[in-house]
């Protein structure tokens, strides 16, 4: 009977070592969004600039492919921005005063996060609704796509 016991006991050892030893290796950023601003474009359309912070809990570095932005309305219905290249958002910043000044840098495609770092970056996006819209938003999501097809969301509280 103690025998039985004690092959228990190391059994549910290497069990909590092997999930210990693997606890960094789980690739996936952790955020969340730190302030949204919306300005008008136009009659028909409206741009979102999104801070956020976001943290690379793993022991691997998290190598940006893609980042995307989606408003969902309070009816459910969500919609896709056209995310703004660095160059597009300092213009926009420039000529959009409303918006306040540009703190972060933009997340981009190829961009690098340390393992274990955090970082605060932003991104703008373009929506085919109103401003109006904008601002009676649900929730807003940043989607962040890593080169090996792994995706991180991070989604306004």
């Amino acid at each position: 009977m103690v025998s039985i016991a004690v092959g228990i006991v190391v059994v549910l050892a290497v069990i909590a070592g092997v999930f210990y030893a693997q606890r960094g290796s789980h690739l996936e950023l952790q955020g969340k969004v730190l302030k949204v601003r919306t300005a008008p474009l136009d009659e028909n359309s409206g741009v979102a600039v999104i801070d956020f912070r976001i943290t690379n809990p793993a022991d691997f570095t998290f190598q940006v492919r893609a980042v995307t932005v989606a408003v969902e309305d309070n009816s459910g219905m969500r919609t896709q921005g056209t995310t703004i290249s660095e160059v597009d958002a300092q213009r926009l910043f420039q000529a959009v005063p409303l918006l306040g000044q540009k703190y972060n840098p933009s997340l981009l495609m190829r961009d690098e996060i340390g393992a274990h770092a955090t970082e605060d970056r932003m991104i703008a996006a373009r929506f085919e609704v109103p401003e109006a819209a904008l601002e009676k938003r649900k929730q807003l999501t940043v989607r962040i796509e890593e080169s090996g097809g792994l995706i991180s969301e991070i989604k306004e509280k």
